[in-house]
């Protein structure tokens, strides 16, 4: 007998074949039996070998192991979060909802869709297609399911005060107690969907990017290193100015071992009834709350005098000039940028100058359609005129300025010089209204001027953390999702804090691109599975070493490769 190979179907099998004389004498063969295929790694050709080598004492001398790989899974930047998250303390949020007595893991559903907006921000379905390329330390993600992902959100909102309790908690110990800045802004988000509810916070209102949209406000407070501590949902077509003062008492009551506090506040967010609340408002210790607001635009015409005495004051055209004078018994601190004056001003004279000339072109066409010209193009009316000429003026917001007007019957306009003067006057101004008595006017302004970060704030959530557009529908699921935007905006703040104090030169983003890179590897050695990590090079260590954090590791490190 021997071993024959026969091919069949693209495979090979291996057959036991038996010599033998027929009854003429002719050598002939048959098939005693099929072993198996030579192709199938731990097959029955394997388990015969292995049964015969064991007979003859020599079990130790089969052929090398087999070695099965399964897809390599993310590892470095969830990793990173991870450990940021439980750090910073987040993970106390699983003690609210198990005093709830809920049987999922409520926190573990939140900790994913928290890393999804820093990683790969996608719809909550997308995040459970995200799960399945990531090793998520301590998170059996094969659990998670959709529902349990929207019910976790309800669960959020059902508890709000109570995980709002913790957040702050958590984020007290980086809240210094001298705290003397906070900054506090505005934003509008986008929302989709048609649908109304009676409690619906999805209004239309004016947005930020200069057009009337289905969305929902939202405020944030940070310090003045950049940490957000706060943030509210406001209604889409809600006033501005009166949501500073409940935000201002909320803070308050979530950080009442605050000693001093300076809130700095956008121009939208001015008014003489928030002045005289602000002023009212203490401290536990009974310390005024201090403020540094910026006067609004639209009310500079009520400064015309302060501001053509500060005009006349102005001696050097290169660099900032910086004044104070008294306003309602508060300090007014002015401030001249001719840079930014000299910009504006030539941007408005070449404006009105374009649009003088397409009126001009306009009124010549009308004078020669009257005089029986014929001209290229549709005929044009004098109220046709009217109508483009004053949405072009809207268009360039200089209504104000360039007076169409719109009751005569021809298509007649003016300059307003009054005006234009009075607008060149507060180009490149900035007013100031603060009653802190320390900061000199100079210190005032460039306090203000920090605003800017919170502004960086709202540009990370709309893009890195993409939180618009927001599809959800009910208002709880709308704030929940803004929640888990704050805080994947507080890792993000925390991250870019360390990387600057290690001065990396790199974004959070840059720095979990890095480490994305660092893989869980998953290989099965006969029956026996082994984990491993990739190797971590030497800027994945560094970013790693920046944000304080160990290098990934596994219980049992693979070692046969």
């Amino acid at each position: 007998m021997f071993i024959k190979l026969t091919t069949a179907r693209g495979h090979q099998y291996v057959q036991l074949v038996e010599s033998y004389r027929n009854e003429e004498g002719k050598a002939r063969q048959r098939t005693i039996a099929t072993l198996g295929r030579l192709d199938d790694a731990g097959g029955q050709v394997d388990a015969l070998l292995a049964s015969l080598l064991r007979a003859k004492g020599r079990g130790t001398e089969v052929a090398g192991p087999q070695v099965a790989f399964e897809s390599a899974l993310t590892l470095g930047d969830v990793w990173a979060l991870h450990g940021l998250w439980q750090e910073v303390g987040f993970d106390a949020l699983a003690g609210v909802f198990r005093k709830a007595r809920y049987t999922t893991a409520v926190e573990h559903a939140i900790r994913v869709m928290v890393f999804n907006r820093l990683c790969d921000p996608d719809s909550k379905l997308g995040v459970l297609r995200w799960l399945e390329t990531v090793s998520l330390p301590e998170v059996d993600t094969k659990a998670l399911t959709h529902q349990q992902l929207l019910r976790s959100m309800d669960a959020l909102m059902d508890h709000q005060d109570a995980v709002e309790a913790v957040v702050a908690r958590q984020l007290k110990p980086m809240v210094d107690q001298d705290l003397s800045l906070v900054f506090y802004d505005l934003t509008t988000i986008r929302v989709e969907g048609q649908t109304e509810l009676s409690d619906d916070v999805r209004h239309y209102g004016m947005s930020k990017e200069g057009m009337v949209a289905r969305q929902f406000m939202l405020g944030v407070v940070q310090t003045a290193e950049g940490l957000p501590i706060y943030h509210e949902v406001f209604d889409g077509n809600q006033s501005e100015t009166a949501t500073l003062l409940p935000t201002i008492r909320k803070v308050l009551a979530r950080y009442p071992h605050i000693r001093k506090l300076i809130i700095v506040a956008d121009r939208g967010l001015l008014s003489l009834d928030n002045l005289e609340e602000l002023l009212a408002l203490k401290l536990d210790e009974g310390q005024t709350l201090e403020f540094i607001l910026a006067v609004p635009a639209r009310r500079y015409g009520e400064f015309h005098d302060i501001l053509q005495r500060f005009n006349d004051t102005i001696t050097d055209p290169e660099n900032e000039t910086i004044s104070e004078t008294r306003w309602q018994d508060l300090r007014l601190v002015v401030a001249h940028n001719p840079q930014t004056a000299q910009h504006q001003t030539e941007w408005r004279r070449s404006k009105i100058e374009e649009l003088e000339n397409k009126a001009d072109q306009w009124a010549s066409k009308l004078d020669g359609q009257d005089s029986g010209k014929v001209s290229r193009g549709r005929r044009l009316s004098d109220s046709g005129a009217k109508a483009r000429f004053y949405h072009e003026v809207k268009q360039a917001h200089l209504a104000k300025i360039i007076k169409v007007d719109l009751t005569s019957d021809l298509f007649t306009y003016q300059i307003d010089e009054k005006a234009l003067k009075q607008a060149e006057l507060v180009d490149g101004k900035l007013l100031l209204v603060t009653n802190a008595k320390e900061f000199t006017p100079k210190e005032v302004v460039e306090r203000y001027k920090s605003l800017a970060d919170i502004e960086r704030g709202f540009k990370v959530l709309k893009s890195e953390i993409e939180i618009a557009p927001v599809f959800h529908r009910l208002p709880h699921r709308i704030k929940a999702h803004a929640m888990i935007c704050f805080m994947a905006l507080i890792l993000y703040r925390i991250m870019r804090h360390r990387l600057r104090l290690a001065d990396t030169g790199l974004s959070p983003e840059r720095a979990l691109a890095q480490l994305r890179r660092i893989q869980r590897h998953q290989v099965k050695v006969n029956d026996q599975t082994v984990e491993g990590v990739s190797t971590v090079s030497k800027e994945q260590s560094g970013v790693l070493s920046a944000l304080k954090l160990k290098k990934p590791s596994m219980p049992e490190q693979l070692t046969l490769l």
